[in-house]
């Protein structure tokens, strides 16, 4: 589908702050809620403070932190096709931060990022990973970033473009999910190439194997990956910007919020952030250091 970019604009504003219901593309894994693991060999998490009352009640209303897990990017999460099993680096850190909460950890997969951030509203999940992006937090609360990857371009076998500027001319077309990171910045950004809006990224690679783009906007992790699926693609050497990853949490839990961050913080100074991305074997990716 390709949108107009005057358009676009105004509809990117308020896909952020839709409700969705269970029904509108997510997936509970199955079961009740799951034990929490290990925060990590070595690690000391368990030295610091733990949550107080209010921030377990604004983290986890229900008893079990709902944990959201896009499954479409191995950069936040995947699943395993052989066992069915849900892993990556959010699930790692999620097990982590709730083992020091005390509280179990129900998983809610989602196979669309847009739906995801729709369902930011809904009551339906208490905390995930999403990129850091200005035009979500009407609806959603960011701790701090801790992880960070350059959003960049994927081109077919035989392409002519070079650069991602070289992209940006008449009769380009280039496509990305709609709602994530790449295509709101491709519906800023882009003055003439044409932004074509998948729902998701397998959507977007396949309009690239059937030559009706010249090109996939994603994160240089997944598109590394994807590379491998389209033989004589490339992933092109420089970005279109750099992207931070953080724990998102809905508006308005500000204990939760507060917790959640000194996690973060302490969880990139001790190392477990960066065993993480080793244990999800991701390339391209970049540990943001923690602040001081």
């Amino acid at each position: 589908m390709t949108i107009g970019m005057h358009g676009m604009r105004k509809k990117m504003a308020a896909i952020v702050v839709t409700a969705v219901t269970l029904a509108a593309g997510i997936a509970l894994v199955s079961g009740c809620a799951t034990k929490p693991q290990s925060g990590g060999s070595g690690t000391p998490l368990r030295a610091f403070a733990q949550p107080s009352a209010a921030a377990k009640a604004e983290l986890a209303p229900t008893g079990a932190l709902r944990l959201a897990v896009f499954t479409g990017n191995p950069l936040i999460g995947s699943r395993s096709e052989s066992t069915g099993e849900i892993t990556g680096t959010t699930v790692a850190l999620g097990h982590a931060l709730a083992e020091r909460a005390g509280m179990p950890v129900l998983l809610i997969e989602y196979t669309s990022l847009a739906k995801l951030v729709e369902a930011a509203g809904g009551d339906v999940w208490d905390l995930a990973v999403i990129g850091v992006e200005q035009a979500r937090r009407d609806a959603i609360d960011y701790a701090p970033p801790h992880l960070a990857v350059d959003i960049t371009y994927l081109v077919g076998p035989g392409s002519h473009l070079q650069s991602v500027a070289s992209a940006d001319q008449p009769g380009v077309r280039i496509a990305a999910a709609r709602a994530g990171v790449p295509a709101i910045v491709l519906l800023r950004s882009l003055r003439k190439a044409t932004y074509v809006q998948t729902e998701t990224d397998v959507a977007a690679l396949a309009l690239l194997k059937a030559g009706k783009v010249q090109a996939l906007a994603q994160d240089r992790s997944l598109l590394l990956e994807m590379a491998q699926r389209l033989p004589g693609s490339r992933v092109l050497d420089d970005r279109l910007l750099s992207a931070e990853l953080a724990f998102a949490l809905p508006r308005d839990r500000p204990a939760a919020l507060a917790f959640v961050s000194e996690f973060v913080e302490q969880a990139k100074a001790s190392g477990l952030v960066q065993r993480a991305v080793d244990g999800a074997h991701l390339l391209g990716v970049n540990v943001v250091p923690a602040a001081r």
